[in-house]
């Protein structure tokens, strides 16, 4: 299987927004505590990497 470096940033993009749904979902649904913010606010930046990642793909 022969992988550019579209495909690598599609994955690592798509990886990075799983992860970051996750992340919003521990902070809202299993720590109602202070904790949840902090996992909301590092799902979002897991989001804002993943569209640097998206926004790189044809030019790197």
């Amino acid at each position: 299987m022969g992988m550019n470096k579209n495909t690598v940033l599609a994955y690592a993009t798509w990886i990075m927004i799983f992860v970051g749904l996750g992340m919003i979902a521990l902070g809202a649904f299993k720590y109602d505590e202070v904790a949840g913010y902090g996992f909301a606010a590092v799902g979002i930046g897991f989001f804002a990497v993943a569209w640097v990642f998206n926004a790189l793909k044809g030019r790197v």
